[in-house]
């Protein structure tokens, strides 16, 4: 993660180290230059720094577009001053594809964004999120449904990711809130909301939760900006809830997404003679899984994320064998344990609840690996076997 507190927003940034903010900016601005070939670029150069310092002939030998290798070429004379001037600013940062910090599974996709810029509990993006959606009109009984649906799932444990638009997603964000942890993934630039309605939830959620976005600071809401940001909120999520959609709902592109994505969708059945139940009929007809309560979709990822880190082969006897091991653990390495699930969690999250030492969290995590108890889920984070 980079926060540019350090750093005066009116000075040009140096390309001194892998995490100076200012050498991916450079890239994310670059004419022509999508997320795709941004990683290609860093993956052969190991960092944006060394990127900006290749030669013309290089990059062009690697099929860079020339405006965008004479922007790289220009980037001493880059403005950034409004990016770095919202990045000093308590509460935003920005999470690089390189940083421990970024999600596992957003990563996952061929076209993950290069930067997330966040304002409020970045921890929140590495622990197991649902995304609810649905019409920006819905129905009173729609509104109170995804309220008491997000209210139940953030109490068991989830993570709830919307879009932050009118209807369906405000509900779900308001109803995470009440008892739990949400993330809104946006659609403009983290310095503006969008809709203006829902600036008072948008504060609530940056005090309480997260506020997301791959769009720059400065950038204006655009219509062919809300599918990218659909795949977000699919892509950061184990599976997607349509709680009430038309047939002609936004809402069905991030259900569409999840399953490109091979995530989970959930879809909450309605009256025949609702017109905003059609999109969920069609889900459902597509294969989605009906869900009646909250309960139907806790126990379906309940056991998705036991799948993940125990594998196809795992068994009672090895069930068995993990409680043995865990009643002749010291009380220290116990207390471990009991804060690793099985979703990734890094070693600074565990750091911060077991107010242990990194050194001490380290050298734990060794042994419950060696044990067979804990797994390295790479990037820095580990989970349960």
């Amino acid at each position: 993660m980079t926060n540019s507190a350090a750093q005066s927003s009116n000075q040009l940034p140096s390309f001194n180290t892998p995490m100076d903010p200012g050498a991916w900016l450079i890239l994310l601005k670059a004419p022509k230059l999508g997320p795709v070939r941004i990683r290609q670029l860093i993956s052969e150069y190991q960092s944006p720094d060394a990127v900006i310092q290749a030669s013309a002939k290089q990059l062009r030998e690697l099929k860079v577009p020339d405006n965008a290798i004479r922007w790289i070429k220009q980037a001493g004379q880059a403005d950034l001053q409004n990016e770095l001037a919202w990045l000093s600013q308590d509460g935003n940062e920005m999470v690089s594809f390189k940083d421990p910090a970024y999600p596992a599974l957003l990563a996952q996709l061929h076209d993950a964004p290069v930067l997330l810029f966040t304002h409020g509990n970045v921890d929140l993006l590495s622990l197991p999120q649902l995304a609810m959606v649905g019409s920006r009109h819905p129905s009173a009984d729609g509104k109170q449904t995804a309220f008491q649906f997000a209210e139940c799932l953030a109490a068991g444990g989830l993570i709830i990711t919307s879009g932050l638009a009118q209807g369906i997603d405000a509900e779900s964000h308001k109803g995470a809130l009440s008892c739990g942890r949400t993330i809104a993934v946006c659609a403009t630039g983290l310095d503006r909301v969008y809709p203006p309605a829902n600036l008072s939830l948008a504060k609530n959620i940056a005090r309480e939760g997260l506020l997301v976005s791959e769009f720059l600071p400065g950038t204006n809401v655009h219509k062919a900006f809300f599918p990218r940001r659909n795949r977000l909120i699919s892509g950061l999520s184990l599976g997607t809830l349509v709680v009430e959609a038309s047939l002609r709902s936004g809402s069905l592109i991030t259900a569409q997404c999840a399953l490109e994505q091979g995530r989970e969708v959930f879809a909450i059945p309605g009256s025949i003679h609702n017109p905003m139940s059609k999109g969920c009929h069609g889900l459902i007809k597509q294969g989605a899984k009906l869900v009646e309560n909250a309960a139907d979709i806790i126990e379906e990822l309940q056991s998705h994320l036991q799948r993940m880190s125990s594998g196809l082969h795992s068994s009672q006897h090895r069930e068995q064998r993990q409680v043995e091991q865990h009643s002749t653990l010291d009380p220290e390495y116990r207390d471990l344990l009991e804060h690793i699930t099985y979703a990734p969690i890094s070693i600074d999250q565990l750091v911060e609840t077991t107010k242990q030492r990194v050194e001490a969290i380290s050298s734990m995590l060794l042994i419950l690996e060696l044990e067979g108890l804990v797994q390295n889920a790479g990037a820095g984070c580990y989970s349960r076997c």
